[in-house]
Formats: structure tokens, sequence, C-alpha cells
């Protein structure tokens, strides 16, 4: 089915009017429409994309709280709340970093907060999620290498194989996927995954791509402790998951070609490490 097509379908089969195109990802198109006098977000997803459901299966599961309403999702297309607001990361662009990780947890915790009851079908576990580090790790001993990549991937395994307080997680949060609303702060996108909720701490503080903030050692480990201390966290498992997600997310775009990426998130890991006292 043509884009044009695809379109002219979910515009019928969901009652939605006046569709304006707001961007074009990798994974979808994105329009404004109308429904029922309310502007929302309808994302059309690319025929390959496969990922996107566990994200609505999350929103469904959030059901509004910290994050943007479902309406409709089937296999093609999400059909969103808008949060039509500034992103977070205007916060930080104006000197206001440590505000804008307050809000972060604020987010954190009304998501983490959803009761837990529901099945969690359509829901990646976070060991599956960490399987391109350990597969990196894998290749690196093989040859002999003791990388970061070892490194990081033993004590992932370690803190995946005891974890505490499993919680549906948003698993993509930065200041780029929560939008201000008519609601309060939102955050969009979810990966859905199942694990410790001091996961979700673990982006966000690879975040945003700005590298005087990302890449100084205060800053980092001050963030790292609010983020701790609002969300009744150990510190250290904070500190300990962002680094294995630094090079879990190096492991991804190693694979991908993006070396500028595998740096920057290389050299978060680098600041983190002497931190935990590995060896």
């Amino acid at each position: 089915m043509s884009d044009d097509k695809k379109l002219d379908y979910y515009l019928a089969a969901w009652n939605l009017s006046t569709p304006q195109l707001l961007t074009q990802t990798m994974t979808s198109h994105i329009y404004t429409v109308t429904h029922d006098t309310e502007t929302v977000i309808l994302k059309l997803l690319s025929p390959s994309e496969t990922k996107e459901q566990s994200g609505a299966v999350a929103l469904r599961y959030f059901d509004g709280r910290g994050a943007v309403r479902i309406l409709c999702y089937d296999e093609g297309a999400h059909l969103m709340e808008y949060a039509a607001g500034d992103e977070l990361v205007v916060l930080v662009n104006r000197g206001e970093d440590e505000n804008a990780t307050r809000i972060i947890a604020q987010v954190l915790e009304q998501l983490h907060s959803v009761p837990q009851e529901a099945p969690r079908d359509g829901l990646f576990m976070l060991d599956r999620w960490f399987r391109a580090l350990f597969d990196k790790a894998a290749m690196d001993k093989q040859i002999g290498i003791e990388s970061i990549f070892v490194r990081s991937a033993s004590l992932a395994e370690w803190l995946l194989s005891d974890q505490r307080d499993i919680r549906v997680l948003h698993g993509d949060i930065h200041h780029y996927n929560i939008r201000q609303s008519s609601r309060g702060w939102l955050a969009f996108d979810p990966k859905g995954l199942v694990g410790e909720r001091t996961y979700d701490c673990a982006n966000t503080l690879c975040n945003p791509v700005i590298p005087e903030l990302v890449h100084n050692e205060t800053r980092l480990l001050a963030n790292a402790a609010i983020l701790a201390e609002r969300l009744c966290l150990d510190p250290w498992r904070v500190l300990a998951f962002t680094y294995a997600y630094a090079c879990l997310n190096a492991s991804w775009w190693l694979e991908l070609g993006g070396s500028d990426i595998v740096k920057w998130a290389l050299n978060v890991a680098a600041i983190i490490e002497p931190h935990l006292e590995l060896t």
C-alpha cells in the first residue's frame, strides 16, 4: 500500500481529518490530525517496522500517567494524544539542567506508579534488550580483548541477575522524548521494556546531545544523585545501569556504523567506570 493510500485508509477507519505532516523518521511518518474536534497524532509505521508495537503496549499500560495516551493502534499505525508544547531540552538550553532532571524524575515516578497486574505480553524483557552488548563482549573475549564491552557486559549480567522492583519501563527516557502539554510534562515514544526501574534513569544521563554537559563528570554525578534521591534508588545502581546502557548503545551503533555516537556513549562510560570500582 502506498503512503497516500495508507493515510487515506486510517483517516477513514479512525474517523480522522485535516492531516498535516509533522515529521518523518526512519520508522514512521507522523501527522497531526483531527479526531472528535481534538488535535492528535497519527503515526504511520514503515512496513518493515516491528519494534514500535511494544511501545504501543507500554502506552496502553501507562494509561496517560506520565505519558501521552494511546487512542487506537494496530500493526500499521498508532493514534495518540498530542503533547504540543516544548520539548524538555528547551529548559536545558536556557540553563535549567537540574530542573529538567527533576522533571524527568517526576515523569518516571508517574510511569512507575502504574499498577502492574496487567499481562506483559508484547513487551521486551530487559535481559533480551542487552543482547547486542553481550554479543559484542563475546566477540571481544573470543579474540582475547579485555575491552570496556567485556567489563560492562559482566556488570550488566550481574545487575540483570538480581533485579529490584521490576516494572514496565519506558526504556527511552530523555530530554527529546518528554513534552509539555495541557496535562503537564508527558513522555512519548517508549520502547516498552520490563525490568528494574533504575534502568529508566540511564538514557537520561547520556542526554541531551550537548558535550559540555553530558561529558562533564560533575554534572553527570550531580544529576545521577538527583534521580537517585527523588526516586529512592541506590545511587551506585543508577551509575551502574548508566554505564551498562552507554556500552549497550555503543554496541548498537557499532552494528549500524555510527562512529560518532559510539564515541559519545563510550565517553560517558569512561567517566562513570572509575566510580564503580569494578576491579
